[in-house]
C-alpha cells in the first residue's frame, strides 16, 4: 500500500504534537536563538546577587579580623596587631556538646590561618564568580563549624543563619550563579577547569 493510499502516517508525522520541534530548533527557541523566560532571568540576578552579598559577609569578617575596623573588631585586637582571630569566641563563647573541641583549638596558629583563608578564599569565589563548587564546600564547612561552637543556638533551638546561609551556599554552586555578574563562564573554559571540574 502506498502512501498516497493511506496518507494518515505520513500526516500523523507531520502534525502531530508529539513529533518534537522540527530539526535545528529546540524547544523554547526562536529561529535557533535562545528565548529566555523573564522569570528565570530574574532568578538569575537574584542568585548573582545573593552571592555577592554573600561573598561580601565573608570578605567583610576576614577584612575585620585582619586591620580590626572597629565594627566586631577593635584596632588592637586585628590580627596584623598580634590579635587572635579565633581564640576570644572559641575559648569565651563555646557552649554545648564541642565545647572541650573549641577551647583546645582556640586561638592555635594553624586555626587562625585556616580560619582566615577559608574567609578570604570564599569571599573571592563568590564575588568573581570562580570556583563555586569549593567555595560552597569549604563555606559550608566553616558555617556549620561555626554553628556547633553554640549548641543550642542562642534564638532557635536547633537552627541558626549559619545553616541558613551553608544552604544557600549550595544552592549558588548548584545553580552556576557564579556565570551571571561573574567569571563563571570563562573560569568554566579553562583548561584547569576542564580537567578538573570539581574547580568550577
Amino acid at each position: 500500500m502506498t502512501a498516497l493510499q493511506n496518507p494518515t502516517p505520513v500526516l500523523a508525522r507531520k502534525i502531530s504534537p508529539m513529533a518534537g520541534p522540527p530539526a535545528g530548533l529546540t524547544a523554547g527557541t526562536t529561529t535557533g536563538t535562545t528565548t529566555e523566560p523573564t522569570s528565570q532571568k530574574a532568578a538569575r540576578y537574584v542568585f548573582a546577587a545573593l552571592r555577592i552579598g554573600l561573598g561580601f559577609v565573608f570578605g567583610w569578617a576576614f577584612l575585620d579580623k585582619l586591620f580590626g575596623l572597629g565594627h566586631e573588631t577593635t584596632t588592637k585586637g586585628a590580627w596584623i596587631n598580634g590579635g587572635n582571630p579565633t581564640k576570644g569566641f572559641l575559648a569565651s563563647g563555646a557552649q554545648g556538646p564541642f565545647t572541650d573541641f573549641y577551647h583546645n583549638i582556640a586561638g592555635t596558629g594553624l586555626t587562625n590561618w585556616l580560619f582566615m583563608l577559608a574567609l578570604l578564599g570564599v569571599s573571592v569565589a563568590l564575588i568573581a564568580g570562580i570556583g563555586m563548587r569549593v567555595a560552597a564546600v569549604a563555606g559550608g564547612l566553616l558555617l556549620v563549624m561555626m554553628w556547633t561552637v553554640v549548641l543550642p543556638p542562642a534564638n532557635n533551638p536547633f537552627l541558626d543563619d549559619h545553616l541558613i546561609y551553608a544552604g544557600v551556599l549550595a544552592a549558588l554552586a548548584l545553580v552556576n550563579a557564579g556565570e551571571t555578574f561573574g567569571l563563571g563562564k570563562v573560569w568554566g573554559r579553562t583548561a584547569l577547569v576542564q580537567r578538573a571540574p570539581i574547580l568550577k
